[in-house]
């Protein structure tokens, strides 16, 4: 791409990263995927993004958007104590340091040591996944999900405080969940692992599961890394799941929402959050220079699924693990936060002055 057409597009990035922000801060009370007005990994995954896209612009107006969101449902953080609604907490290490306001730093603190001391365990020590729906209930499930909910959270904390048990309980989930869902002949991950019944139900490759840990995993290790070292076989995992992951890629980039069926749809929030997770490990030294050279593709694709008002197009909702693998390719597709979250993810990472 020559100097000017590069200047194109990225005006184009960044009006495209402005338009799905906007889209999410939107009043969308009454619609759960796309509702910021609660405390659960929904508006979770959409509160992180806003921070990565606030340290990515610097426009305070993003900052306070965050903050007013926060103040508004804070009261709701403590209601349901499981791993989905963890992912809010995400942001609390950043806005202490942000604002230097004790109730951050302490409100993690507190549910850091709840993660380590209480939170339910599946077999192998990894968190259950539970969720905050009063009517799921997941017993002794490992989901792939839970590294970025959960375990991007403790590594935050862990990082801010200097503290090494957050820090070792980090890298342990992030071990623990790559034994129990990678498969080792491709590399990526299956959605779920039964601790009871020792399988993994459906056996679903689900490309969002696989974005999850592939985005998470570089940013945890990034903030562990001066707290503790970093297993050599965490390295290689990851490594082994991102070399798998590219080589499901279609020839527009994009991901289909079961990896390894291509008669499946392509999905949009799955595609974007593997990318970012390319970005990433590429950027901290995790994977080889040429690991992202595809992602300029993947760009143009996703950039085509937004649509005039800034929704994410081509996103499936809210997917437990299935009871068949047809079964993901029925998964209803539509605007959610998580979907503009993992796109303002990757559009955050290539906006000028990123890389």
């Amino acid at each position: 791409m020559n100097e000017a057409a590069q200047e194109q597009f990225n005006k184009l990035l960044a009006s495209k990263a402005d338009a799905v922000y906007r889209y999410m801060v939107l009043d969308h009370t009454g619609n759960w995927a796309m509702d910021m007005n609660a405390w659960d990994w929904v508006p979770g995954v959409g509160a992180a993004s806003i921070l990565t896209y606030y340290k990515a612009t610097g426009n305070e107006a993003v900052k306070y958007q965050l903050l007013d969101w926060v103040d508004r449902n804070k009261s709701k953080a403590f209601q349901v104590r499981v791993v989905n609604s963890m992912a809010p907490f995400a942001i609390f290490p950043d806005l202490h340091r942000l604002t230097g306001e004790r109730l951050y730093l302490d409100q993690a603190i507190e549910i850091a040591d709840w993660m380590i001391e209480q939170a339910p365990r599946a077999g192998e020590g990894a968190f259950e996944h539970t969720f905050t729906e009063d009517d799921a209930s997941y017993p002794k499930q490992i989901w792939a999900d839970t590294i970025y909910m959960a375990v991007l959270f403790l590594s935050r904390i862990a990082a801010l405080t200097g503290n090494k048990t957050y820090a070792y309980e980090a890298l342990h989930q992030l071990d623990v969940h790559f034994k129990a869902l990678q498969d080792p002949e491709t590399g990526v991950l299956y959605h779920g692992w039964d601790t009871v019944n020792r399988n993994h139900m459906s056996g679903a490759k689900w490309a969002r599961a696989n974005a999850w840990v592939a985005l998470a995993a570089p940013l945890i290790i990034e903030q562990v890394r001066d707290v503790v070292s970093v297993p050599q076989e965490i390295f290689d995992a990851y490594g082994k799941l991102m070399r798998g992951l590219i080589g499901f890629r279609a020839a527009d980039g994009l991901w289909h929402t079961v990896l390894d069926r291509p008669d499946f749809y392509k999905e949009a929030s799955g595609s974007a959050g593997i990318a970012a997770g390319l970005y990433h490990g590429v950027r901290i030294g995790c994977l080889e220079p040429t690991a992202a050279d595809g992602n300029q593709l993947t760009l143009q694709s996703l950039i085509s699924l937004i649509n005039l008002s800034g929704a994410v197009r081509q996103v499936s909702t809210g997917t437990p693990v299935m009871p068949t693998l047809e079964a993901y390719n029925r998964i209803e597709l539509t605007p959610t936060l998580y979907g503009q979250g993992l796109m303002l993810e990757l559009l955050s990472a290539y906006l000028p002055g990123q890389q």
